[in-house]
């Protein structure tokens, strides 16, 4: 029997790669003799530097950064040095798991640290940079970002302009003249899942913000900041971007990248599935196990179970999605493909042990959902 275990993250709780790990625990302990692959896959989110490492053979490297509310912290980026290609997370650069519940305010928050990441992948001289555009705590639109590789917000008495929506109220310029040229020699492909533009109700604030932090009663006043910089933004470099799809991802970093890079934007499980080889060895497998730390009524949304069970579908193989939590929308997907969708938690009181034990707890949930197919 050939089992696939494809999941993604489980947040605040395990990686990618350890969660694959332990699905295959479960597996061998039910079946040893089975033929287990391990595929970590993420959505261009937390953790797709640490997959896309884990399945090319790529190194981690640490840069000095600083976080989304300017403390120093130390993250990390990935290098294939055989193919020149780095990749980084804004979760990294940015993160809101990075960031205490009670500190977290995206008006208060820059994107600057993926801006030092950006700089130190340059240093290694690649050929094409992947942004993972997901698990961000900033909404100021990539200012941060730019600020942090050369560019100069200004406003109209032309005095620097602190790059937060709280300081961006009166931005009238960006100066662009001492960014640094080597983004221009190199390919940048945003991987993401998130199409949506960057006003609007369908916008990067009214969308994402809540989640971050913004409070109802600041969303309309980031949204006016966001739509300031977007005229700022559009007006040097000449590229219109607000209402491309993508624009909006991770607070706006989508739309800084796509104006000063051109960018090209891919669906972040694409980007992955296509590195580590999922379709392959999906195409011949028994079984395939997937999930992340919720499954609800948004993971058929280009959530990352949602994916590769489409992968699987296309090839007629059996899916069971393990969730760290199960809303009752979540079982609704079960289908001919999705033929189980199983919480891994039960019986827990204390959201810090249920953490604790994921890993235990998703060794457990594999083997049984084994042993019922098999």
């Amino acid at each position: 029997m050939k089992v696939v275990c494809a999941p993604d993250s489980y947040k605040e709780a395990l990686s990618a790669v350890d969660a694959a790990a332990a699905l295959a625990r479960g597996v061998r302990g039910v079946l040893p003799s089975a033929d287990v692959v391990e595929l970590p896959v993420a959505d261009g989110g937390e953790g797709t530097t640490e997959t896309l490492m884990a399945a090319l053979g790529g190194q981690l490297i640490a840069v000095d950064i600083t976080d989304a509310l300017g403390r120093p912290r130390t993250a990390e980026l990935g290098w294939v040095a055989s193919e020149r290609l780095a990749v980084v997370d804004v979760a990294q650069g940015a993160g809101l798991h990075h960031i205490e519940l009670e500190l977290r305010d995206p008006y208060l928050s820059c994107s600057s640290g993926v801006g030092h990441l950006v700089s130190a992948a340059l240093d290694l001289d690649p050929r094409r940079v992947v942004i993972g555009l997901g698990g961000s705590a900033t909404n100021d639109g990539g200012a941060g970002m730019i600020s942090a590789l050369g560019g100069r917000l200004l406003d109209s008495n032309r005095r620097p302009v602190t790059p937060t929506p709280e300081g961006m109220n009166n931005v009238a310029s960006l100066d662009l003249s001492e960014l640094d040229p080597r983004l221009a020699g190199v390919e940048v492909i945003l991987a993401s899942d998130v199409t949506n533009p960057l006003l609007g109700p369908d916008g990067a604030t009214a969308v994402f913000g809540p989640q971050k932090g913004v409070t109802p009663a600041r969303v309309p006043v980031i949204e006016t900041v966001l739509a300031g910089w977007a005229d700022v933004l559009e007006t040097a470099t000449g590229r219109e971007v607000r209402d491309l799809p993508g624009a909006g991802a991770a607070g706006g970093l989508g739309a800084a990248f796509l104006a000063l890079t051109g960018a090209t934007l891919r669906p972040g499980l694409e980007v992955v599935a296509e590195a580590v080889g999922l379709e392959e060895a999906v195409r011949d497998a028994d079984l395939v196990l997937t999930g992340e730390g919720r499954i609800d009524g948004q993971t058929r949304f280009g959530k990352t179970p949602w994916g590769v069970a489409e992968i699987a579908r296309r090839h007629g193989v059996p899916v069971v999605m393990l969730g760290g939590e199960v809303r009752p929308e979540g079982r609704a997907l079960i289908d001919d493909t999705i033929v189980a969708v199983e919480p891994i938690h039960t019986g827990y009181t204390d959201l810090d042990e249920a953490l604790a034990n994921t890993g235990a707890d998703l060794e457990k949930a594999a083997a049984s959902a084994v042993e019922r197919i098999r």
